[in-house]
């Protein structure tokens, strides 16, 4: 090998090896950071995942009397009962309603309530209460998705992991392709 290709090749083999110094500090910090949120997200995501199995997570949706719209009471009167179960069962008052989710499938509604995860399913035909408790899935979907917050702190976070991730993957390729690369130069 001449002078000039010994040279060219010691080039090359520093340019690489620097690049992956650089890689190493960005993926090792960079992985730092966006570990938490991994983890975070990871941990909240297998719970969420068992929400429909475990009752403590969410609680079991109850069966009604009927499926037919047609003897369903009206919204108002079910908001009012589910309000009115809320007080009874769990002596929580003055406790908006975030939304009522109707089950058409089972003949219920569920009525889920702003402040403290609360949960009333009624039968929507009769206006029976069938279940109160806790659904601790929302709380744990507000972690996951950094939604806890605020939504601003949502977006950015979501962005920050998935940019994040993105360039871990790639600087973990060159962290695996450029050792490969400087070995196959060297040994030319």
């Amino acid at each position: 090998m001449s002078t000039s290709t010994t040279t060219l090749v010691k080039q090359k083999v520093r340019t690489l090896t620097d690049r992956l110094r650089n890689f190493r500090v960005y993926h090792r910090y960079l992985g730092l950071v966006i570990g938490a949120f991994v983890l975070i997200s990871s941990v909240t995501g297998i719970l969420l995942g068992w929400k429909k199995d475990v009752d403590l997570l969410q609680p079991p949706t109850q069966k009604g009397v009927s499926t037919d719209l047609q003897q369903w009471l009206p919204l108002a009167d079910l908001a009012t009962l589910s309000i009115a179960g809320l007080d009874s069962a769990a002596a929580v008052q003055n406790n908006p309603i975030d939304r009522i989710e109707a089950r058409l499938d089972k003949g219920i509604v569920k009525t889920i309530f702003k402040e403290g995860s609360w949960e009333v399913q009624l039968d929507a035909s009769t206006g029976q209460v069938l279940s109160v408790a806790r659904r601790h899935s929302d709380w744990i979907e507000k972690i996951h998705d950094g939604s806890i917050i605020s939504d601003l702190f949502k977006l950015i976070s979501m962005n920050v992991l998935g940019f994040g991730l993105l360039v871990l993957t790639v600087t973990g390729f060159f962290l695996w392709f450029y050792p490969r690369k400087i070995r196959q130069i060297k040994s030319e």
